[in-house]
């Protein structure tokens, strides 16, 4: 897949510790790993196998101490606060387990916020089909619908990564096949590139590739040669 694939992100012996003395607990432990453009990535783990730090690291919201995370030629573990808040507004999208939506501005405008034109405001609605919904307040909508406001919240940027944390945690069952399928078209359809963080193994099965991650290091990684549908999961 790497032959086939443009690489967009690189990840370079990545360390990240918490903690001092008898206490420190490495989250992450020489991790290293490519992003390819138009794949859909999940990342496996249990709690506290370190791949929410792994995320937030190639999101540039968390800096390891040792290693370098390769974007554009640049490496972010060099940059600045100010320039790594530039990273991410011009290539990070993040979805994470609570939708964060401001409960005041109608869906409508909380994907405003973050739009990169006027007319990618409506583009975005469409592709996470809720059109109908772009007058609604958070209150008027559903978990499900939620978490697709913030989705296209995340697209409206035209990020080059769509990071997602848990995006099915604070779901029922069938609203999280939902939010799946979702995340399915954006790659199949549209040619995103998404990473998925979660800790339920039957997702990997709808995944291009699957890292599996304990005690902060990589265990393993898996090539799906024929991905399964998002609506054939069960879990």
């Amino acid at each position: 897949m790497g032959a086939e694939k443009k690489v967009i992100l690189e990840a370079q012996h990545l360390w990240k510790s918490y903690g001092k003395g008898e206490a420190k607990i490495d989250a992450l432990a020489d991790v290293s790993l490519e992003i390819y453009e138009g794949e859909l990535l999940t990342i496996l783990g249990s709690s506290g196998s370190g791949k929410s730090t792994l995320l937030n690291s190639l999101g540039g919201m968390d800096k390891p101490d040792k290693g370098a995370i390769i974007v554009d030629s640049q490496d972010l573990c060099k940059m600045n606060d100010r320039a790594l808040t530039n990273y991410r507004k011009r290539n990070i999208g993040f979805v994470f387990q609570s939708f964060n939506l401001i409960s005041e501005l109608t869906a409508r405008e909380n994907v405003a916020l973050t739009a990169s034109s006027p007319d990618m405001v409506e583009k975005v609605f469409d592709m996470v089909g809720l059109r109908q919904k772009i007058k609604n307040y958070p209150s008027q909508l559903s978990g499900g619908q939620q978490q697709r406001v913030s989705i296209a919240r995340a697209l409206a940027k035209n990020p080059k990564i769509l990071l997602c944390d848990e995006p099915t945690g604070a779901l029922d069952y069938e609203t999280g096949k939902q939010i799946l399928v979702e995340l399915e078209k954006l790659v199949r359809q549209h040619g995103k590139t998404v990473v998925v963080v979660t800790h339920t193994q039957e997702i990997g099965k709808m995944s291009d590739r699957i890292i599996k991650m304990r005690n902060g290091k990589i265990t393993k990684v898996i090539v799906n040669d024929s991905p399964a549908s998002a609506v054939s999961i069960e879990w």
